[in-house]
C-alpha cells in the first residue's frame, strides 16, 4: 500500500473514530524486539532538563505592550508545544533552544518584540497536547474551557517521535494532534506543525529496526499533515531533522546521546522552520503561490503529505479544495539571543 493511501486511512480513522489502525504487524514487532530494547538503552538517555527560555526577545524593537511610553503594537506571542525537541532537550543555554532561536528570528523579521512561552514537555506524546493547549489558553487542566489568557499569535508544535517509539496507535496520535490544532485555531492562533521526524536516521538504530522506523515515522508524518492542513494549519517535514546537513555531519548536528539535536542542530532546524512561521503571520516576502523554479508543486492533499514526508524541510499548506501547496522556502539563519523576563 502506498504511503499516501496509508496516511489517508490513518487520518480518516482519526477523524471518524476508527480503531487502532496499526503501523506495523505483529510479526514485524517480534522481529525487531531485540533492536528496540537495544535502542532504548542507547539513545535519549543521560540528559538533564532543558533550559527555560520563556521571556521577551527583540526588546530593542519596542516595549512589551501598548500604553503610555510604549507606542506601537505590543509583542507578538509565540508558543512552543510538543516533546523534548520542542523543549530543547540536549543544550545547556536558553538561547540555544529552538523556541529562543525562533523568537529571535521572528523578532528580527517582524521588527517587533516577541514574547515566548514554551509548554513542551520532554517525553510527551500527542495525548499530552490537550494539557499543553490548556496551559496556553488559560484552562485549569486537560479538557477545561479556555480562560482569559491572551492566545498566542502563532504556535509551533513538534510531536510524534514518542508516539512511534511507544507504539501509540497512529489514529489516536493524529486524533490528539488535530484536536489540539482545532482548539488553537478556534482561539485565533496560526499553527505550524513540525511533523514526526524520520527515526530511521538515528545512528544507534540498526536494521531491520532502521527500515521499520523510517517507514512508520514517515507514515505518521503524512497522516499528521492530512489532518492538520484541513484545519488551516501549515506543516513542515522534519524528516531527518531537516535536510542533508544532519546526514552529512551527524557528529555536529546531534548531541551526546546521538538522538536529540546539538546546539548547531537546533539552529539548523530553526533556520528551516522560521520561514513557515513568518509566512503564517504574512511576514515572509515569498508568497503562497507556486514557484516552479524551486521545484514546488500543487497536489492532492494526501499526495502532497506523502511527498513532504519523504523530503525534509518541505512545507505543506492548503491551497483550494482538495489541493495543497508544497513549498521550499529560502532559509534564513537566526542569531542566538538570551531572553529577558517578559513584562505584563
Amino acid at each position: 500500500m502506498s504511503r499516501a493511501r496509508t496516511a489517508r486511512r490513518i487520518a480518516a480513522g482519526a477523524a471518524y473514530g476508527g480503531g487502532g489502525l496499526g503501523l506495523v504487524g505483529v510479526a514485524a514487532v517480534g522481529l525487531v524486539l531485540a533492536e528496540v530494547q537495544f535502542a532504548k538503552r542507547t539513545v535519549g538517555t543521560g540528559l538533564g532538563d532543558p533550559p527555560r527560555a520563556d521571556g521577551l526577545y527583540g526588546s530593542e524593537f519596542g516595549g512589551p505592550a501598548d500604553g503610555p511610553g510604549c507606542p506601537g503594537p505590543g509583542p507578538l506571542r509565540l508558543a512552543m508545544l510538543g516533546d523534548s525537541t520542542a523543549a530543547g532537550l540536549g543544550v545547556h543555554r536558553a538561547r540555544q533552544t529552538p523556541g529562543a532561536l525562533l523568537a529571535s528570528g521572528l523578532a528580527a523579521v517582524a521588527e517587533r518584540p516577541v514574547e515566548l512561552r514554551n509548554v513542551a514537555l520532554s517525553g510527551a506524546m500527542s495525548d499530552d497536547l490537550d494539557r499543553q493547549v490548556g496551559l496556553l489558553l488559560g484552562g485549569d487542566g486537560p479538557g477545561d474551557g479556555d480562560g482569559d489568557a491572551p492566545a498566542p499569535d502563532v504556535c509551533v508544535i513538534m510531536i510524534g517521535a514518542n508516539d512511534v517509539t511507544r507504539r501509540m496507535p497512529p489514529t489516536q496520535s493524529v486524533r490528539h494532534l488535530t484536536s489540539a490544532v482545532r482548539r488553537l485555531r478556534l482561539a485565533g492562533c496560526e499553527v505550524v506543525v513540525g511533523t514526526c521526524p524520520d527515526l530511521g536516521t538515528i545512528e544507534p538504530v540498526y536494521q531491520p529496526l532502521r527500515w521499520l522506523a523510517r517507514r512508520v515515522s514517515r507514515q505518521l508524518a503524512a497522516a499528521q499533515t492530512i489532518g492538520v492542513v484541513a484545519l488551516g494549519a501549515r506543516t513542515l517535514s522534519m524528516g531527518d531533522l531537516l535536510g542533508p546537513e544532519f546526514a552529512a555531519n551527524p557528529r555536529e548536528m546531534f548531541g551526546p546521546d546521538s538522538y536529540h539535536p546539538s546546539a548547531e542542530g537546533y539552529a539548523t532546524a530553526a533556520m528551516a522552520i522560521l520561514p513557515t512561521v513568518c509566512a503564517a503571520l504574512s511576514l515572509w516576502p515569498e508568497s503562497d503561490r507556486l514557484d516552479i523554479t524551486r521545484n514546488e508543486d500543487m497536489l492532492p492533499v494526501a499526495k502532497a503529505a506523502s511527498a513532504a514526508a519523504g523530503q525534509a524541510g518541505t512545507e505543506v499548506t492548503a491551497a483550494r479544495g482538495p489541493w495543497a501547496l508544497l513549498k521550499h522556502r529560502r532559509r534564513r539563519r537566526v542569531q542566538a539571543e538570551s531572553p529577558t523576563p517578559a513584562q505584563a
